[in-house]
């Protein structure tokens, strides 16, 4: 590197954020690309800088491809010269991520993919997350439906995602029983014959009786209501959402759940800051991924503001082991044994609304950090 471009580099904190700018998972990978950006800003007070040492992001597209996401963060870290790096969108991305940042011996902040293993068994000391784990989802969603007397069969898609939320899930459950799991291909459009197998397994049961629908992207299982469930007295639960995908919810008013954010839910200036600076810049309230996003960008400032903006993986991890830090969901902290941010999750209800298009969660109880006993699955 000639004497100049390394100058120039020292004054910089590379940042870069691999993502879903395309493919299935788009919407939400754009959103956590928002928030990242609104979190920077946020923290730095509108400066982008960092005791002296200027913010510099790189955008790079991974497609929802674990072999394009590998080549792009290989690239970032190499010819981009990125300090640390925050993404994926998809679990099956991120899998793949994980190796690479040891290998080059850089951070990789997970935001938001979701699945266990990212800070379970494939985990490595150079990840850290901001995002939710499966089992916080579950756990979470455990608390809202876990009660004597219910009977529930699951619905997810067959990957990473699908398959560490229902084992978590499944864990999480002290109570209620659980009769089947029905895994479908993310590419579904017609339910029906997973609807069946569900319906047969859950109609001749006594009590309560429950379909939890874990899914992501494209898609939309929710159709499964239309199998007339209420004659054999089903019901539907599901996590939250983006708003674009609870307009569905409006259709099952009183359905419980667990969200990992809704903007009217989390009640702290940071959140505050968000909604206002949202619908400032974009006339509509912020969703799920933003929150997450912010997160993350915080997250990268907090740690910079400990080691004075030193950049080096060694002192940012130093920093950010065990570091506290303000988020649009309140405080988080990073587990030492395994890099995971733990984090309140919000038990909800729907109401309908005539004035939003969605299904609006109304805030049941906050389920703090405390509360939810998240395995530590690292081995370490």
């Amino acid at each position: 590197m000639p004497l100049g471009a390394a100058q120039a580099q020292a004054k910089e904190v590379r940042i870069a954020h691999v993502y879903s700018k395309s493919g299935p998972l788009e919407a939400y990978g754009k959103q956590t690309h928002t928030g990242l950006m609104m979190g920077l800003e946020y923290a730095t007070g509108g400066t982008m800088t960092v005791a002296g040492k200027k913010l510099v992001v790189i955008e790079k597209d991974d497609q929802g491809k674990p072999d394009v996401g590998k080549s792009r963060l290989a690239a970032a870290y190499e010819d981009d010269r990125a300090d640390l790096a925050v993404g994926p969108t998809s679990s099956s991305v991120a899998l793949a991520l994980l190796p690479v940042a040891e290998e080059m011996g850089k951070l990789l902040i997970v935001e938001p993919a979701v699945a266990d293993s990212i800070t379970g068994e494939k985990w490595n000391p150079f990840i850290f997350r901001t995002g939710r784990n499966s089992s916080q989802d579950a756990i979470a969603s455990a608390v809202a439906l876990d009660k004597a007397g219910t009977t529930i069969a699951t619905l997810a898609q067959d990957y990473a995602f699908g398959r560490d939320g229902v084992k978590a899930f499944r864990e999480a459950l002290k109570t209620a029983k659980l009769v089947h799991e029905e895994y479908l291909p993310t590419t579904t459009t017609d339910f029906t014959a997973g609807a069946q197998r569900l319906i047969d397994k859950l109609k001749g049961q006594p009590g309560r009786k429950v379909i939890y629908i874990l899914w992501a992207g494209a898609g939309n299982p929710f159709k499964i209501a239309d199998l007339d469930l209420k004659r054999h007295g089903i019901e539907i639960a599901t996590g939250g959402n983006i708003l674009p995908a609870m307009t569905a919810y409006k259709q099952f008013p009183g359905m419980e759940g667990a969200a990992y954010y809704y903007f009217g839910m989390p009640k702290n200036p940071v959140n505050e800051w968000l909604v206002a600076n949202h619908y400032k810049q974009f006339q509509a309230p912020p969703d799920m991924f933003h929150a997450g996003g912010m997160s993350a960008g915080i997250a990268i400032v907090e740690a910079l503001k400990k080691t004075g903006g030193d950049a080096r993986t060694a002192k940012l991890q130093a920093a950010m082991k065990g570091m506290k830090f303000m988020t649009p969901k309140g405080e988080m902290f990073f587990r030492p044994q395994d890099h995971q941010a733990m984090q309140s999750m919000f038990h909800f209800r729907i109401k309908v609304d005539p004035a939003f298009e969605w299904g609006v969660p109304e805030l049941v109880r906050e389920i703090k950090p405390s509360e939810m006993n998240v395995p530590i699955r690292n081995g370490k």
